[in-house]
C-alpha cells in the first residue's frame, strides 16, 4: 500500500502503519525506516484513530474469510472482526478519514462485510466506487483479479460520478473514460479474452534470468492452474528443497520425471513470449495444481495454443525427453532493497500508461488541503455549539432537581399518616403489616403479564419491578428473613 502511494506522485505524511507479521514489518523497516504498529487493530479506540487525524485510509484487511477455497464464513470468521471494529468507528470519529481504500480477494464484493462497509460507508456521507481488476488490464501478463472499493467523503467526488455505487470490471473510470466497455476477467466472451491478452506485453520482458547456451539446452518450464477447484496435489520432497538455492544456477529447480508422470495432466506450460502467468500462492513449491504458473524457455516445434503437457507431450516416452527441460519459476531478491522488484513493474505500468502520471495532481492535492481545513472549522463549529446547548440543558436541569429537592424536603418533614392496614400508601407502592407478617403491593398496569414482572428475594434484600423499567422497590430489608419466609402471590 505504501509503496503504491509512493509511485501515486502525490504529497503525503504517513501517520502509522499496521501489520501484524514478524516478517513483513521487518521488510517494512528496512525499506522505509519505521516498524509499523504490531498488534491486533481490533483494539484500536476511538480516541486512538481520531488521534492519528489522517484524511486518507489505505486498507487491505484479512483475505480468507473470502477466498473460494476457504469456508467462506465473512463477518463470522474471527479474522474479519478487526475490519469490522474500524467500520464501526467510523461514524463516531471527530476526524474521519476524506478518502478511503480496501483491497481484498474477489469474493469479498458479495459477502456481508462488504454490505456492512458499503452501508457504514453511506451512512458517512462516502460515496463509493468500486472494482475488480487484474494487472492483465494494465498489460503485465499475470492474472491476479482483486477487489477494490474507493470512497470519498462528500463534498469531495469522483471525476466520473456515473459509476458510483457500482461495481465494475474496468479501469476506464479511473484514466477518466466514461465508456462502459469492460473487459476484464468475469467470464467474457473469448473474443474479449483474446483482446486482453493480446495487450499485455510477454512474460520474456520481466525476466531477469538470462540462461547460458548449455541452460538453454536444458530449458526451464512453469505450471499454470486454470483450475478454480481446491483439489491440490502435493509435490515431491525433491521438488521442495530447491527453493533457497541460488537463482544463477538452474539445475535445481528442475521438475522431477516422476512429478511429470503422476502430475502432468495438472500442468499448464507457458513460455517467453506467453502473454499470460496464474496467480502464486504460498503453497507454490508445494503443490502442482492451484498454486501459480512456471515458465518453459524452450519452446517445443509443435507447440500450439494449447498450454496443457499432457496433450503436447502425450508419451511416456516423450515426457522422459523432457524432463530435463522442466523447471520451476523462482525469484531473486536483493536484501539492501527487499522491494526492488516493486519498482520494475510500476515503471512499466508507468511506460505503458498515464496511470501514475495526472497533470492535476497539485490541484487535486490542494483541494483536499481545502476540504480538509474547511471541515476542521466546521467541525470546530458545531462542537462549539454543542457545548453551548449542553451548558442550558444542565442549567435546566439544576432547576428542575432543585424543586424535586424542595417537594421531597417539604414531604419528609412531618411524620406520615399509616394507612389503614398500619402501614403506609407510598408513590409507586404500599405495605400493611399485621403481627404475622408484612404484605407489600406494587400497582402494574391492567392485563400485565405475570413474565413481565422481575422479582428478585433474596435473604436481606428485596427487588420488584417491570422488565425493561426502572426497579419500584430496590433496598435492603429492616432485618434478615429466611428466603423460605418469603412468597409471591
Amino acid at each position: 500500500m505504501r509503496y503504491s502511494l509512493m509511485k501515486a506522485g502525490v504529497n503525503y505524511h504517513i501517520v502509522e502503519a499496521f501489520e501484524i507479521n514478524d516478517k513483513a514489518n521487518d521488510v517494512y523497516q528496512q525499506y522505509f525506516g519505521h516498524r509499523p504498529y504490531q498488534g491486533n487493530i481490533q483494539n484500536l479506540t476511538e480516541i486512538d484513530l481520531n488521534s492519528y487525524g489522517a484524511n486518507v485510509w489505505l486498507l487491505s484487511p484479512p483475505c480468507q474469510p473470502y477466498t473460494r477455497q476457504g469456508l467462506q464464513k465473512h463477518s463470522a470468521d474471527a479474522r474479519a472482526f478487526s475490519f469490522l471494529n474500524i467500520l464501526e468507528l467510523i461514524p463516531r470519529l471527530s476526524k474521519p478519514p476524506n478518502m478511503f481504500l480496501v483491497e481484498n480477494v474477489v469474493g469479498f464484493e458479495t459477502s456481508d462485510t462488504q454490505e456492512k462497509m458499503v452501508e457504514v460507508l453511506a451512512r458517512s456521507y462516502f460515496v463509493v466506487q468500486e472494482f475488480i481488476l487484474s494487472p492483465l488490464q494494465f498489460g503485465v501478463p499475470y492474472s491476479r483479479p482483486r477487489y477494490f472499493c474507493l470512497a470519498k467523503q462528500k463534498p469531495l467526488s469522483f471525476q466520473c460520478q456515473l459509476f458510483n455505487n457500482q461495481l465494475l470490471w474496468s479501469p476506464s473510470p479511473l484514466f477518466g473514460n466514461d465508456e462502459k466497455t469492460v473487459i476484464g476477467e468475469n467470464g467474457q466472451s473469448k473474443e474479449n479474452w483474446d483482446k486482453l491478452i493480446d495487450s499485455c506485453q510477454p512474460i520474456e520482458k520481466f525476466l531477469e534470468f538470462t540462461p547460458s547456451s548449455d541452460q538453454l539446452d536444458m530449458g526451464t518450464i512453469s505450471f499454470v492452474n486454470t483450475d478454480d477447484s481446491a483439489d491440490v496435489q502435493e509435490t515431491s520432497d525433491k521438488f521442495v528443497e530447491g527453493n533457497a538455492c541460488d537463482v544463477g544456477s538452474i539445475d535445481q529447480f528442475i521438475v522431477p520425471l516422476s512429478l511429470i508422470e503422476r502430475w502432468g495432466s495438472a500442468m499448464d506450460i507457458v513460455y517467453p513470449d506467453s502473454k499470460r502467468c496464474c496467480c502464486f500462492t504460498k503453497s507454490y513449491y508445494r503443490y502442482v495444481k492451484g498454486t501459480g504458473s512456471l515458465l518453459a524457455t524452450v519452446q517445443p516445434k509443435n507447440k500450439g495454443k494449447t498450454s496443457s503437457l499432457k496433450e503436447q507431450m502425450p508419451s511416456a516416452s516423450s515426457a522422459a525427453a523432457t524432463a530435463a527441460k522442466l523447471a520451476s519459476f523462482t525469484a531473486s531478491l536483493d536484501p539492501a532493497n527487499p522491494v526492488g522488484f516493486l519498482e520494475k513493474v510500476f515503471d512499466f505500468i508507468a511506460e505503458e500508461s498515464d496511470f501514475l502520471v495526472k497533470e492535476n495532481v497539485h490541484k487535486e492535492v490542494a483541494a483536499i488541503v481545502r476540504v480538509v481545513k474547511e471541515k476542521s472549522k466546521k467541525k470546530d463549529e458545531e462542537e462549539a455549539q454543542k457545548a453551548e446547548n449542553k451548558t442550558e440543558v444542565e442549567k435546566e436541569e439544576m432547576e428542575v432537581q432543585k424543586k424535586e429537592d424542595a417537594k421531597d424536603e417539604e414531604t419528609s418533614s412531618g411524620p406520615r399518616v399509616p394507612n389503614k392496614g398500619n402501614g403506609l400508601d407510598l408513590e409507586n407502592y404500599s405495605w400493611t403489616q399485621t403481627l404475622k407478617e408484612v404484605t407489600i403491593s406494587v400497582s402494574v398496569p391492567s392485563g400485565t403479564s405475570s413474565r413481565f414482572v422481575v422479582f428478585d428475594i433474596k435473604k436481606n434484600s428485596l427487588k420488584v419491578g417491570l422488565e425493561g423499567q426502572p426497579p419500584v422497590i430496590d433496598g435492603e430489608m429492616f432485618q434478615a428473613e429466611s428466603v423460605k419466609k418469603l412468597f409471591v402471590e
